[in-house]
This record gives structure tokens, sequence and C-alpha cells, in this order.
């Protein structure tokens, strides 16, 4: 990191927004690619009967990446102060659906353990047969 960088909540001078842009455009490759990964992971996904009802979410978030791996190479290209608030603002919201699944799925794994602990003290309370 540079000198300027080093004291937070100091006015920084003479900062561009291609200067700001310029980690983030860095990376825009590996973006790139995990935007397209989600739009083929939604794909498969709609192969199945119950897929088609969930494979949106991956294809919207794979889009959701690659307009903000665009936004961030318009804003490192042009100094696009714009492109950069819009490329933020898509990440922001790939990181909140990314933490809400999370959560949705920790909850779904707390409630099948307990159905299970549920269903296996039932099948060993009743002697460990099926009748």
């Amino acid at each position: 990191m540079s000198d300027t960088f080093s004291s937070l909540g100091q006015p920084t001078p003479n900062i561009s927004v291609q200067d700001l842009a310029q980690p983030l455009a860095s990376g825009k490759g590996w973006i790139k690619f995990v935007g397209i990964m989600f739009i083929i992971q939604g794909a498969l996904t709609a192969l199945s009967i119950i897929g088609v009802v969930i494979a949106w979410l991956p294809i919207w978030i794979g889009v959701l990446v690659m307009q903000s791996a665009s936004a961030i190479e318009r804003a490192q290209q042009t100094g696009d102060a714009a492109a950069l608030k819009e490329a933020l603002a898509r990440l922001r919201t790939y990181f909140v659906v990314q933490g809400v699944l999370f959560i949705v799925g920790i909850a779904l794994a707390v409630l099948g353990g307990v159905f299970y602990g549920v269903l296996l003290a039932a099948m060993f309370q009743g002697g460990g047969s099926w009748h």
C-alpha cells in the first residue's frame, strides 16, 4: 500500500478514480470467471425438475458479478466515478445475497440435524425396528 492510504480518516489528496478502481480492475479476469461459473451453475441447476425453481439465483448472481466487472473496467479506464459506484453497489448486492444464502443454509442444516436426531431417538426408543 502506498503512503497515501496509511492514514485512515485523513483526507488523501490527488487520488483519482482510476487509482481507487485499480485493485479491483487488476482482478477483473477472476471476477468475470466467477460470474461465468455462477451462470453455468445456474444453467446446470435448471436441468433438474426442482432445480428450475432455484436456478434463477446463481444466474442472477453471475450476471451481477459480470456487470460489476464491466463497471470496474469502465471506471478504471475512463475515471468514471459513477461506474465505480455502480461496481461497488453490485458487489455489495452479491455479498448480501451470499450472506443470506449462508444463513439459510445453516438454518436448514440445523433443522435437518434436529429432524434426524428426533428420528433416531424415536427409532432407538422403539427398539430399533420400524414396525
